[in-house]
């Protein structure tokens, strides 16, 4: 109860907080410049360049505290030794090209790449064509969409249960174990089985980012033009021309959009793997041993630093790109 009572009490000082801003400010900007009088155009004017900058000022530099000043310090600690009392230049991106873990984290964050965003868009497009075409379709997209709504760190326990072990001879907790045992086999240890444990921790992401494929395409299939759609079929287009021929290649945008989208979601996933592995077995990623190299044992901020910049410089082309489709699909 103290917990909840604390942060409700921050939430309603934060709302209030933004209330004071707005109104305080707007009163001083008119008092300054005020509507009437002889001036009362040019003041009008001068107050509405000013505005939007007392909405938009308060998060440009809060946004600046807590994202640009953060990559500005990770850089600079990246250039310097464990406890930053000496300067080493790239000597942390050097130690990270030869170092093993670093380039097993390399290796598994592009074998992320190159499943999760695949089978979540593919799951996703299918799932809000299928949904579109059956009566009972919002209750199935309900309960597809609804992974989105658990954390990263409850799916990670959830599924860590479903994979759970259990010695041969007794009760099976783990879903999976308990169908195998149930159909004759041996229950297995499935997160140490390398390399099969990575795909087994990218089934969770999947049937997270699913949902949200989902949403985002079955709202593009039904922008698209309902003339082409019946053009198509009276010039004899099968079901299966209809959907690969005329309905993708016009959502072909909204596609790069989910598939970047998500591209970045596993550049940055850390707590499926965390929760589940801890990056044992041959699991590690980027940002699982960043944070390794950050926060445990004796911390050497220099090479968790060099790893997260590594991570940034990964992340943001990509992110780029995404803004620029989704702006130009916008348009």
């Amino acid at each position: 109860m103290e917990l909840f009572l604390m942060a409700a009490g921050t939430i309603a000082m934060g709302v209030l907080g933004c209330v004071v801003w707005f109104w305080g400010s707007n009163l001083v900007l008119d008092s300054i410049y005020p509507p009437r009088g002889r001036n009362a155009g040019d003041n009008i004017r001068r107050a509405n360049m000013i505005r939007p900058w007392l909405f938009v000022g308060p998060a440009v530099l809060f946004l600046g505290v807590y994202l640009v000043y953060p990559v500005i310090d990770s850089f600079w600690r990246s250039l310097h030794n464990a406890d930053g009392s000496r300067f080493v230049g790239a000597g942390n991106y050097l130690w990270a090209l030869g170092d093993d873990k670093f380039r097993e984290s390399i290796w598994n964050n592009l074998l992320w790449l190159l499943v999760v965003p695949a089978l979540s868009t593919v799951f996703g497009l299918l799932a809000a064509q299928l949904t579109d075409r059956i009566r009972w379709g919002n209750i199935g997209k309900s309960l597809i969409f609804m992974p989105m709504a658990i954390s990263f760190v409850g799916a990670g326990v959830i599924w860590k249960l479903i994979y759970e072990f259990r010695e041969s001879g007794e009760t099976q907790i783990g879903l999976l174990n308990w169908i195998v045992t149930r159909l004759g086999g041996e229950p297995q240890i499935w997160l140490t089985l390398i390399p099969w444990n990575n795909f087994f921790l990218m089934i969770v992401l999947v049937w997270i980012q699913t949902g949200f494929a989902m949403v985002i395409l079955s709202a593009a299939l039904r922008g698209i033009p309902e003339e082409t759609i019946e053009a198509a079929i009276l010039d004899g287009a099968s079901p299966w021309q209809l959907f690969f021929k005329i309905k993708v290649p016009q959502i072909m945008g909204s596609i790069a959009v989910v598939w970047t989208t998500i591209t970045i979601v596993v550049l940055k996933v850390f707590d499926i793997v965390f929760v589940m592995t801890n990056g044992q077995w041959g699991t590690q990623v980027l940002a699982n041993l960043m944070y390794d190299w950050m926060f445990r044992g004796s911390p050497d901020y220099g090479r968790g630093s060099a790893i997260a910049i590594v991570l940034m410089i990964v992340v943001t082309p990509i992110m780029v790109w995404n803004i620029y489709n989704a702006r130009k699909e916008a348009g």
